[in-house]
């Protein structure tokens, strides 16, 4: 099992499309399969900052996720919403990565 957790500073103004565009992006991402969980949280602190919590069978179910078609709309959407590079770990028994 792995989880990948991505933390993404947003622009505000972009906040109300990056949540609309995440949630329909996370219905679909929940449907795939070797995904357990698929998650959005937000900080109670500072609304420029989303953290996803994503939980896979194992690293082989990333591949076909991250050729998905929700998740190429999904990217459309992020590119214009960053305002900094995301932060993604990715974590199994052995090892946690940073990208």
């Amino acid at each position: 099992m792995i989880y990948v957790v991505a933390t993404l500073t947003i622009k505000p103004e972009t906040r109300a499309d990056m949540i609309a565009a995440a949630k329909a992006c996370i219905a679909e991402t929940r449907k795939e399969a070797g995904n357990i969980a698929y998650d959005l949280h937000e900080s109670v602190t500072d609304p420029t900052k989303l953290v996803f919590v994503e939980q896979w069978e194992n690293a082989e179910a990333l591949v076909p996720h991250r050729k998905a078609e929700h998740m190429k709309a999904f990217g459309r959407v992020v590119v214009n919403c960053l305002a900094g590079p995301p932060k993604i770990e990715v974590i199994t028994p052995a090892n946690v990565e940073v990208r």
